[in-house]
C-alpha cells in the first residue's frame, strides 16, 4: 500500500482557521450556519466550541462560491443548492480548479519573464 502524501491528516479545524481559509469573518460563518441548515459543525465542551470537519468545509466552499465569488444573495444560493445539489458542487469544484490553474500559470509566467 502506497503512502498518500496529499492526504490531509487534520480531522477538525477551528472557526478561525476556516474563516482564514475563505477570507471571511468568523461571524460570517456563524451567520451562514443559521441560514443554511445543513451546515452544522460539531460543537464541544460547555463553551460550544465549533469544530469543522472536511465535509463542513466543502459545504462552506460551495456557499462561499455562490455568495462571495458569484454574487448570489443568500436566498438564491439556498435555492440553487436545494434544487441542484450535485450541479452546484461540480461548478464549485471546477471554479476552484480553474483558480488553482490560473495561479500556477501566473507563477510560470513570472519564472519565464525572469529567465528572459
Amino acid at each position: 500500500m502506497a503512502l498518500n502524501l496529499n492526504k490531509n491528516l487534520k480531522l477538525y479545524y477551528s472557526i478561525r482557521e476556516v474563516a482564514e481559509m475563505f477570507g471571511v469573518n468568523e461571524s460570517t460563518l456563524r451567520y451562514w450556519e443559521k441560514e443554511f441548515p445543513y451546515l452544522k459543525p460539531k460543537t464541544s465542551g460547555p463553551a460550544k466550541i465549533r469544530q469543522y470537519q472536511e465535509k463542513d468545509i466543502e459545504q462552506i466552499r460551495l456557499i462561499h462560491n455562490l455568495v462571495k465569488v458569484r454574487g448570489f444573495k443568500l436566498e438564491a444560493a439556498r435555492k440553487i443548492i436545494n434544487a441542484n445539489r450535485n450541479g452546484a458542487d461540480r461548478k464549485a469544484d471546477v471554479l476552484t480548479r480553474l483558480i488553482d490553474i490560473r495561479t500556477e500559470l501566473q507563477a510560470l509566467k513570472k519564472q519565464m519573464d525572469y529567465l528572459t
